[in-house]
């Protein structure tokens, strides 16, 4: 099933995933926490019944056997997925080995995952902006540092738990842990989401993205100022050879996925601009992805430019200012899901919902505005 959206990717099922869990990164530990950190997901001996069994290809030789595992079962944590090694849920070539075993091409891996949790996320009392809702589904603006469900260490404070306080009624067509989610943002993406409080809406949204007739519009300040006043960027995007939370402009892999993105800059200043994105693929990053390949990464994108915050001295080229002890303008990559349309899941009614932009990139513009001069715009 093919997914669209900024980054988006099919998350299985009936949930499409934007920008989302790839760039949490696994939790490290010794082999002698294993025993003794007990998680939601299951212990050491709480193994899944139905064992995973796959080839290592090429391109996954050398790798770590937790890392790979990582890699292919997204949803669950690096540490959950050494407990199962170490409790001898996981077989290479039918034989045990240790979660730092480094495999080779070829070598068949049978792994029984650690059971996900049974149970939907508790409700949590965590304050919601609402931008739609009728008894078939609702429209919110997510803030930053937010995951929108539980997974890979984030089990408090998601969207999801914030919903199950809110909504009376939600969809379970993406299961027990992502109960209404459709389709999701990252971490640090704000914006609109849509959720699904019956199946019948839910499997009506699902398919409007499978089939990328949803318009999405983003918008996100970059550092440097695009050459074209607007643009296509066709470059296909696969999984990062040497990182596995990243995704990178790859070709001829097994990977990589064919990705468009449109763009268009609003306002251009000196050293970075507005730019308006429109996807018109869903990969994983992907217009982090695609900015950054141009040469203009997302403002404060660790992951793809570099650097995670960004202060009001940096940008007036203050050089009696200390970064480092002067609060932040922006300390989350600047990328907002700003409009999203779509039809009605039961009507059929076309619908266009807008977010407005976050405080943070709202005073970094302001900031841009009045500390660095407008660049006439190029061709």
């Amino acid at each position: 099933m093919s997914s669209q959206g900024d980054g988006e990717r099919d998350g299985g099922g009936f949930e499409f995933a934007a920008d989302g869990d790839l760039t949490e990164s696994g939790t490290h530990s010794s082999e002698a926490e294993l025993d003794s950190s007990a998680t939601t997901q299951g212990t050491a001996g709480e193994l899944g019944a139905e064992p995973q069994e796959f080839t290592v290809t090429e391109a996954e030789a050398g790798k770590r056997l937790d890392a790979l595992l990582a890699e292919r079962f997204a949803y669950h944590s690096r540490m959950n997925l050494r407990r199962a090694i170490h409790a001898g849920g996981t077989l290479v070539d039918g034989r045990s080995v240790r979660s730092a075993f480094r495999v080779r091409p070829g070598q068949r891996v049978l792994v029984h995952l650690p059971p996900m949790p049974r149970e939907g996320p508790i409700p949590e009392d965590i304050p919601l902006e609402i931008l739609y809702e009728d008894e078939h589904f609702a429209a919110i603006n997510k803030p930053p540092a937010m995951v929108v469900h539980p997974g890979r260490g984030h089990w408090k404070g998601t969207l999801t738990a914030a919903m199950a306080h809110h909504f009376q009624t939600l969809s379970d067509a993406g299961g027990a842990i992502r109960p209404g989610v459709v389709h999701r943002l990252d971490r640090d993406t704000t914006g609109v989401i849509v959720i699904a409080k019956s199946n019948r809406a839910h499997f009506e949204l699902a398919q409007q993205f499978e089939e990328r007739v949803t318009e999405k519009e983003y918008l996100a300040i970059v550092v440097g100022a695009p050459e074209y006043d607007r643009d296509m960027i066709d470059q296909p995007i696969g999984v990062h050879p040497y990182q596995r939370e990243k995704m990178a402009i790859r070709a001829n892999h097994e990977s990589s996925k064919p990705a468009k993105t449109f763009y268009e800059v609003i306002e251009r200043f000196a050293g970075f601009a507005l730019v308006r994105a429109m996807p018109k693929t869903g990969r994983t990053h992907q217009i982090r992805v695609h900015l950054a390949h141009l040469g203009y990464p997302v403002l404060c994108d660790k992951q793809y430019g570099g650097r995670s915050r960004i202060t009001r001295g940096e940008l007036a080229r203050d050089l009696s200012s200390d970064p480092m002890n002067e609060p932040p303008l922006l300390d989350r990559h600047a990328l907002h899901a700003f409009r999203l349309t779509i039809a009605h899941p039961i009507t059929g009614e076309s619908l266009t919902i807008e977010a407005p932009l976050p405080a943070d990139m709202t005073e970094t513009l302001a900031a841009l505005r009045q500390l660095r001069p407008r660049v006439r715009p190029g061709r």
